[in-house]
């Protein structure tokens, strides 16, 4: 699941996109929404498959996953990037599915109630993850905060350290914490999926990156020992009139990073998406719902 969808993307072989039609007839289209979900293989010792997020709302992803032909019982574990709803709405809808008790992976603060508190005094109040509703369901709640590797292969960040001077989360952004509306615009529970490609580097896997894209990768760089990234790919969270002053500045850190593919989505915005593609040419790679990366 993805913000955007284009059927008339090319194909090649490290990006599949899906087919526009089967036997001369249109096939179906896959639906795009504001929420992210990906799937992720790794073809390692053993073989790991993750759901990373659910999307933003119950239905969108699973048509998706019945329409490119997805068991969801082939799933290892689920991980949520964090505790907001345009990642976890389907989360109960896929466990419903899978019928089976499943590892769930996330942090401890993703069950927090929140809340936007805009500039003219309006409030905005967060659906909020039910940890019974997710336990009743199957869900193996693992709450976390440091470093979790799943199957020697695929590295959940955990909570990530913030070291940049312009990555300073998200200003309006409030929670409840012992009874008290509180500032919370750092969102902690902020995580990302890190997996190595043997000889080529690190692929890092956002879901918003509220941690900051650059403190992300810093990060992941930092906890792996590697300093060679292959591939960034997922929400940067540059969107909106709070993020886009701090385009710039992202786009020189990653121009330094180098990373040999980068592929923004949801959040990132088309105006860092935009930026990015002209700065960044060789590497960019647009993104569309249900295109399959294969890094090797």
């Amino acid at each position: 699941m993805d913000n955007v969808t284009d059927l008339l993307l090319n194909s090649n072989t490290m990006v599949k996109r899906p087919p526009l039609y089967a036997d001369g007839i249109m096939l179906p289209q896959l639906i795009a929404e504001h929420g992210f979900s990906a799937l992720v293989d790794v073809y390692g010792y053993p073989r790991k498959r993750i759901l990373f997020d659910t999307g933003i709302s119950e239905t969108g992803m699973l048509y998706n996953v019945d329409r490119l032909g997805i068991d969801l019982n082939s799933i290892d574990a689920i991980v949520l990037s964090h505790g907001h709803k345009d990642h976890f709405a389907g989360l109960v809808t896929v466990l419903k599915r899978i019928k089976r008790n499943i590892p769930l992976i996330l942090h401890t603060d993703a069950f927090l109630k929140r809340f936007l508190l805009f500039p003219n005094g309006e409030k905005m109040k967060y659906p909020v993850l039910n940890e019974d509703e997710l336990t009743k369901n199957g869900a193996d709640v693992k709450s976390i905060k440091e470093p979790y590797i799943i199957g020697d292969s695929i590295l959940v960040t955990g909570e990530i350290t913030r070291k940049t001077d312009f990555e300073k989360g998200f200003p309006i952004h409030y929670a409840e914490i012992d009874g008290k509306l509180q500032p919370d615009q750092l969102i902690k529970d902020d995580q990302a999926l890190v997996m190595y490609v043997k000889g080529k580097g690190i692929v890092v896997l956002t879901g918003c990156g509220h941690a900051g894209i650059i403190n992300t990768i810093r990060y992941a760089k930092e906890i792996t020992g590697i300093d060679s990234v292959y591939a960034v790919l997922g929400g940067f969270h540059l969107s909106g009139k709070i993020f886009e002053k701090i385009i710039e500045p992202t786009v020189e850190e990653l121009l330094k990073i180098k990373p040999r593919y980068i592929i923004p989505s949801h959040c990132t915005g088309w105006k860092s998406t935009h930026r990015i593609a002209y700065t960044m040419p060789t590497a960019f790679i647009q993104n569309s719902v249900g295109t399959k990366f294969v890094f090797q």
